[in-house]
């Protein structure tokens, strides 16, 4: 990070990741590494192929103590290692009298296709194809250490995040990223927060709002609770993030991953444009099953407030604080539903079907205090558009209920649905980030590298199982 090696910094980081850009399969073993010489080559050459073939042989076999997961599958071990170190040198902490120049280069290089000249004031600047580096991105984010570059590169480089926007194939970046968080009992939570936090950050670009819903997929394969035989890639990470949120409930409960899921749906929810029918459905079902829990907690609540009055000596479990967590919940989703109403709800008849088909559902919440403000706009929506149901009479088909309600979002005047504040929410990375990224890193690094190895016993970054 000093010294002599500092002008080379660029040079390194530059290489690193045309390392992981080209994704070079090792040579077959008995391959040449240098050229042979018509002479029949020297001492010397005898001795570089010699150290040349046994570092082939360490790459390919995977060395003393590999892991069963980094070998097999790993068709470029160069990539990888490339990427491993590049990710442990952005990670290092700052010294305190020069920050890391590592991080300064990534965060700073541009588009080989970017002629504006660098400000003398960023150090360690270089240029790379952005192109190529978007396809590898695509390409490789089954794994980890990709993904994390990905966040970095992201997060950190404002070249590269507005370059990715601008793409017209977004997809290519987006599916991949989808089916991490659609695995997600097979993932480790670290990966699927690097994940869930792209997501979030993508969405606070409203062209990506907006053209998510423009771009048409076909057979889902991977999706296999329904048959999605045609669906927008805006519904798809609707319908994504809303299982995340739905496994979460049932099994981790961890509040950060909630929040983020929930900030992604915000972000989104003014663009929501021609929603699937089914990612209507979830929505709603989503609701319906966070208004059976709050009405499960408030039983427990009053159970719990009856015996603690008949024995003063059992301590009561905090049910006031898993109400506060479900009311929170439930008020972002009303927040969402009602985002989605007042701002696309001519786009939208597939929503407005499936609140009315649950009209129920929302009967409790109207008077209730915390909700009372945000329930007018779905409360009005719901009456407006049952009355006309009722006047065009009983035993209507699906199709005749959502062209009445195509007839009605032009009758409805916009003016009668009350404006709230735009919801928007940034991602902020944590104070003293190194204490998640580093033990990270090095976790990816003891688990996918190649050929190193590490006693596990004297181990005492991570614990063995945060991997």
């Amino acid at each position: 990070m000093r010294g002599p090696c500092l002008p080379y910094t660029s040079k390194l980081v530059k290489t690193l990741l045309y390392n992981f850009i080209r994704q070079e399969k090792p040579p077959p073993p008995g391959t040449h590494v240098f050229p042979q010489q018509s002479d029949g080559g020297g001492l010397l050459y005898g001795l570089a192929s010699g150290v040349a073939t046994g570092l082939w042989t360490v790459f390919t076999l995977g060395g003393v103590g590999s892991k069963a997961t980094a070998s097999p599958e790993l068709s470029s071990p160069l990539a990888n290692q490339s990427l491993l170190l590049l990710l442990v040198l952005a990670n290092l902490t700052d010294a305190s009298d020069a920050p890391n120049p590592y991080r300064q280069a990534i965060m700073s290089f541009k588009n080989t296709q970017d002629s504006s000249p660098f400000p003398s004031s960023i150090p360690h600047a270089f240029q790379i194809n952005f192109n190529s580096l978007y396809t590898a991105l695509c390409e490789q984010q089954t794994s980890d250490q990709a993904t994390l570059l990905l966040y970095t590169l992201l997060h950190q480089n404002s070249n590269i995040r507005t370059y990715m926007l601008a793409r017209t194939d977004m997809e290519n970046l987006v599916l991949p990223i989808l089916e991490i968080l659609y695995h997600v009992e097979e993932r480790n939570s670290h990966h699927v927060y690097m994940a869930l936090i792209i997501l979030l950050i993508l969405t606070e670009d409203d062209g990506f709002n907006r053209s998510i819903h423009e771009v048409i997929l076909k057979n889902i394969t991977w999706y296999s609770e329904r048959v999605l035989t045609e669906i927008s890639l805006g519904s798809l990470l609707i319908l994504v993030v809303i299982r995340t949120i739905q496994y979460n409930m049932t099994r981790t409960r961890d509040k950060y991953l909630h929040t983020n899921c929930l900030a992604a749906l915000a972000n989104m929810s003014a663009q929501f444009r021609s929603l699937h029918q089914y990612a209507a459905q979830r929505i709603i079902s989503l609701f319906s099953l966070l208004s059976k829990k709050h009405n499960k907690v408030l039983e427990q609540a009053t159970q719990s407030l009856r015996g603690s009055l008949s024995s003063n000596d059992v301590p009561l479990p905090d049910y006031a604080q898993d109400l506060n967590v479900i009311e929170e919940v439930i008020r972002m989703m009303l927040e969402i539903i009602n985002s989605c109403l007042t701002n696309s709800l001519h786009h939208n008849p597939n929503l407005v079907y499936a609140l009315l088909y649950k009209r129920d559902l929302f009967e409790q919440f109207r008077t209730h205090p915390s909700f009372q403000d945000i329930m007018q706009n779905i409360d009005l929506v719901i009456t407006f558009f049952s009355s006309r149901l009722l006047q065009a009479g009983a035993e209507l088909s699906v199709e005749r209920v959502l062209e009445i309600i195509k007839q009605g979002v032009i009758a409805l005047p916009k003016d009668r649905l009350k404006k709230f504040p735009e919801l928007k929410f940034k991602y902020v990375e944590e104070e003293q980030p190194e204490e998640f990224f580093i033990p990270y890193v090095w976790s990816l690094v003891y688990n996918s590298a190649v050929g190193l190895y590490w006693n596990p016993q004297d181990i005492q970054l991570f614990t063995m199982d945060s991997d």
